[in-house]
């Protein structure tokens, strides 16, 4: 019996988002090897969005913040997007301080409403 994986990526499902697993500190030759495992993801999935869980990171710093641009670039170019999962509250500060903008798992999209948010009524408004 043989427990080795088999070649290349595994499956994934079309509307499932595949997930990278980054762990840290990530060298500089690393990157590109990355890059590559986002794009290899995409063209696997349907879904458009490889999800990235950066917990394992480790500390927040310029690294950490231009390991993800590079991959949300390749992203991109590939035709899709990354998801940051369980990130470090002070990386999500530093990637607002230098501007970056990502979308982390559990927030709600732009244009959706939160769940079981309610619009106030207030007395005098006539009934819709």
């Amino acid at each position: 019996m043989s427990s080795a994986r088999p070649p290349g990526l595994p499956l994934v499902d079309a509307m499932t988002p595949a997930v990278l697993v980054l762990v840290g500190p990530v060298t500089r030759g690393e990157v590109a090897g990355l890059c590559d495992d986002v794009r290899a993801l995409l063209e696997a999935s349907e879904a458009g969005v490889v999800v990235c869980d950066v917990g394992g990171l480790g500390p927040p710093g310029l690294g950490a913040v231009d390991l993800l641009a590079r991959l949300q670039l390749a992203a991109r170019r590939a035709g899709g997007r990354i998801r940051l999962r369980d990130p470090d509250p002070a990386l999500h500060a530093l990637l607002d301080l230098v501007g970056l903008r990502f979308e982390m798992e559990g927030e709600p999209e732009q244009r959706e409403p939160a769940l079981g948010v309610e619009e106030a009524v207030e007395s005098g408004d006539p009934a819709v």
